[in-house]
């Protein structure tokens, strides 16, 4: 698992959005499998967003759809697209299976606007495991949530690499997240890569903003 890790405003989730191509760089490549995603057509880039969906800060729920109704939409967009039939209980089975990996299988019928911000991102992370991608995108996945929630957002983030063995890529500014979750961290500072290692190399990295960053999360820790 990467964490891409740095302050605020320094292009982090902007590199999520380079990854699916909805920013062209302005210098340098974003690939996938190899390939410059930003010399792909629309409709491979709508196959590269197929394979790899982004769980966004605000979840992105439609607000007009239950819970439930949420996480059935990837399965009938699935479905129409291949022109496979429509079997509804197989849906709701798999909805019910996804809501309960999430923890959240008591909010199926409820709408996005009885949430909480910590809930509507575990929804999401149910939706987005509803397409059966190859790779998830989580675009700060615990800020502004409760401290509880925080944990249960990145064990949950955990279990689906354990589970699923599912790649992921997590946008964060919590060095506590990073340790928890890293096998790799890209460190931005303005924009670029300042650091691109072992989580547990990012200690002895030379940067001195990056020695900044780690001391000013122990002591926001500590407080």
């Amino acid at each position: 698992m990467v964490v891409v890790l740095g302050r605020s405003g320094v292009g982090k989730s902007v590199t999520l959005k380079h990854i699916l191509g909805f920013l062209r760089p302005d210098e340098g490549e974003v690939r996938v499998d190899g390939r410059a995603v930003s010399r792909m057509t629309e409709e491979e880039l709508i196959e590269v967003r197929r394979r790899v969906t982004m769980v966004f800060q605000s979840g992105a729920l439609f607000d007009s759809l239950t819970v439930g109704e949420n996480v059935a939409y990837p399965l009938r967009e699935r479905a129409l697209r291949d022109l496979a039939p429509h079997d509804e209980d197989r849906i709701q089975q798999r909805v019910d299976q996804l809501l309960e990996l999430v923890e959240l299988e008591n909010v199926k019928d409820l709408m996005p606007s009885d949430l909480s911000t910590g809930m509507k991102r575990a929804v999401a992370i149910a939706r987005a495991l509803a397409a059966e991608p190859e790779a998830i995108l989580f675009d700060e996945p615990t800020t502004m949530v409760d401290p509880i929630m925080a944990i249960t957002i990145a064990d949950l983030i955990l279990k689906l690499r354990r589970r699923q063995g599912i790649t992921s890529v997590v946008v964060t500014h919590d060095m506590k997240l990073a340790r928890k979750l890293a096998d790799r961290v890209v460190f931005l500072v303005d924009g670029r890569v300042a650091f691109f290692g072992p989580v547990n190399d990012l200690d002895a990295a030379p940067e001195p903003v990056i020695h900044d960053f780690i001391q000013l999360d122990e002591v926001s820790f500590l407080k």
